[in-house]
């Protein structure tokens, strides 16, 4: 590769990825993408409501069209430019890597519909069921939002204590379910006709949303009293835990925002 080549495909990661603070051109080219984003979602949701779709049919095709090129030719420049980045060096295993990445995923399910629907072009089945796709649009966000980019940390962070909280969750949900079911099965086959059945009632009862029906077994009230007592307070460990690193990380930024303006103070004349 040329260095003047090697030049270009540095800028272009520098852009996309916007890796300087101050880059303006990177800052324009990202908001560009971020306001995009938001009008394709704005966009697939308008799109549900009949009488603006069908008032409006050809604008939405054609800026949906639109959309997927440039996000095609994004997806095409980041591929083409990742190997900047040390984690993806080798050409062709880095690239593939890089390929597997999430956001590079989402990246590839939001421009997969036109193009599946372009070589399958009067599978009008097959274009209907492909549109669920068009939602990962919304997790395009996350490349581009900072608040975004701050909740995926806060997961990240907190990986091991959400699986358990959701471990804990899903173990009550099982065991209340099977509890009501047996109590309530012979009384009220209808409403309680098997286990996994059972299961959405439980889900609806534990966050408080609650069913139009209910035990009526005087064993089937009282579980089913602690299940919307114990439920709340299951369901509230996965939030309380966020809330524990949203503080944690708003914290570590704050300190690290603090650390960075001393330096630039130090360095002043």
């Amino acid at each position: 590769m040329t260095r003047m080549a090697k030049s270009i495909k540095l800028r272009v990661y520098e852009i996309l990825e916007a890796t300087e603070e101050n880059d303006r051109v990177a800052e324009q080219v990202n908001i560009f993408l971020l306001v995009l984003v938001v009008l394709n979602v704005a966009a697939v949701m308008l799109e549900t409501v009949e009488s603006i779709y069908e008032a409006n049919k050809l604008f939405f095709h054609y800026f949906s069209d639109i959309s997927i090129v440039v996000f095609t030719i994004e997806y095409l420049l980041r591929i083409w430019s990742c190997d900047m980045d040390p984690r993806y060096r080798r050409p062709i295993l880095g690239r593939l890597k890089y390929a597997l990445t999430p956001l590079a995923l989402i990246d590839l399910l939001v421009i997969m519909p036109l193009y599946i629907t372009l070589a399958f072009p009067t599978d009008h089945k097959l274009l209907r069921s492909l549109r669920i796709l068009w939602i990962f649009r919304l997790l395009k966000l996350h490349r581009y939002s900072e608040s975004l980019q701050t909740i995926m940390d806060v997961i990240k962070a907190q990986k091991n204590e959400l699986a358990m909280s959701f471990t804990a969750i899903i173990f009550f949900m099982v065991l209340s379910s099977t509890m009501i079911y047996f109590l309530e099965h012979d009384a009220q086959p209808q409403h309680f006709p098997s286990i996994p059945a059972t299961m959405w009632w439980a889900v609806l009862t534990m966050t408080t949303i609650g069913e139009n029906f209910y035990p009526i077994t005087v064993a089937g009230k009282i579980v089913g009293g602690l299940i919307i007592i114990l439920g709340v307070a299951t369901f509230a460990l996965p939030t309380s835990i966020l809330t524990s690193g949203f503080v944690d990380e708003l914290q570590k930024r704050r300190e690290e925002a603090e650390a960075k303006e001393c330096e630039n103070n130090n360095e002043g004349p």
